[in-house]
């Protein structure tokens, strides 16, 4: 039975996930403008927005992860593979809209 923390964490990488596409959203290009070469600070602003939401989640997921290992329980590190799997999508997911 998965513990009741693993399951939390899962489910705040999800909202963080979510979080992420909504904020990333902001620095997409309008569908009638791709292809043009507009010299703006969209990387700018698309970091300025994002990396502070990474940041947070990498350093919790890293604990996360640092501490499954240390106590060897791999049953929880299926939870912490999800994890990354939700955000490994949401990456994704961002970076073909821009």
């Amino acid at each position: 039975m998965p513990s009741k923390t693993n399951i939390a964490l899962l489910l705040a990488n999800v909202a963080g996930a979510i979080i992420y596409v909504v904020v990333a959203s902001r620095s997409w290009a309008v569908p009638q403008e791709r292809g043009l070469n507009a010299a703006t600070g969209e990387p700018f602003i698309w970091a300025l927005y994002v990396l502070p939401i990474w940041a947070l989640f990498s350093s919790l997921d890293l604990v996360w992860g640092t501490i499954i290992a240390i106590r060897r329980q791999w049953r929880s590190g299926r939870f912490w593979l999800i994890a990354t799997g939700v955000w490994l999508v949401a990456a994704v997911f961002d970076f073909t809209h821009h």
